[in-house]
């Protein structure tokens, strides 16, 4: 479900349904919980709420934060991981021109088909966590194929051809690597630490009573609210490779890869 809304929600109207729906929910239930409980408007239970969401409140940001901080360091390192492959590519298409015209041909062929394997097929299916494709296999048995046929016979040949075993060699673990980023999700203590947490305080704010109904609603909004934003973070983290903040593949078609592309 998060990954139909990630890919078919823009971030603006996902930012309205995850906040807005959150903050509704909260105001409806502080508004029950009145209705229901009249005496919670007196107040008397404030002391122990006050605590109760002094202790909550610190223990469920550490988590929070923890979460945050880990979801966007492997956003981070997904680009890093793409811009990796990318420029090792583009080093074996810059060291073929160093072979004979017909293996430089070959190695450009496999360059250019694994460059739109990636980019045309693979990253679609990445996007919805599915991973990697046969036509990228292909392609990087392709560009194994290209080089493998091919015996260097003078030693600069020699020199080019090992370095670029090399970077094909790194093209094929930083591509795992990125397949396996995209499988990537929070493990799902963590998410029942996260929303259940975020579920725990808020209702805590259904108790704490104010018999203003207007300072009441506010406080329970302004808590919800900087709570569903904490969730859409996390959200929207979680998936590297979908949504509007995902890894882009502009890396595979931009520099030296562009003539490929």
């Amino acid at each position: 479900m998060d990954l139909w809304l990630l890919n078919h929600v823009p971030t603006v109207p996902l930012t309205a349904l995850v906040v807005g729906g959150f903050l509704l929910a909260a105001l409806a239930g502080s508004v029950l919980a009145v209705r229901w409980f009249p005496r919670l408007a007196d107040g008397g239970y404030n002391e122990m709420v006050g605590v109760l969401l002094g202790v909550f409140g610190a223990i469920y940001g550490i988590i929070l934060a923890f979460v945050v901080v880990n979801l966007w360091t492997e956003l981070h390192d997904a680009g890093h991981v793409v811009a990796g492959e990318a420029s090792a590519v583009s080093q074996i298409a810059r060291d073929a021109q160093a072979f004979p015209p017909v293996t430089r041909q070959a190695v450009d062929t496999a360059v250019h088909d694994y460059v739109h394997a990636v980019v045309e097929d693979q990253w679609p299916l990445m996007r919805t966590g599915k991973g990697d494709s046969a036509v990228t296999t292909r392609a990087v048995d392709g560009l194994y194929r290209a080089l493998t046929d091919y015996e260097p016979r003078t030693t600069s040949e020699q020199a080019f051809y090992t370095k670029a075993l090399d970077s094909l060699n790194e093209v094929a673990a930083l591509r795992r690597t990125r397949i396996a980023d995209s499988h990537g999700s929070l493990p799902a203590l963590l998410q029942v630490l996260v929303f259940g947490g975020a579920a725990v305080i808020t209702m805590l704010t259904f108790l704490y009573g104010v018999r203003a109904r207007p300072a009441r609603l506010l406080f329970v909004g302004t808590v919800a609210t900087l709570i569903g934003f904490s969730l859409l973070l996390v959200i929207v983290l979680d998936h590297p490779f979908s949504g509007d903040l995902s890894v882009s593949p502009q890396p595979f078609k931009d520099s030296a890869l562009a003539r490929f592309w």
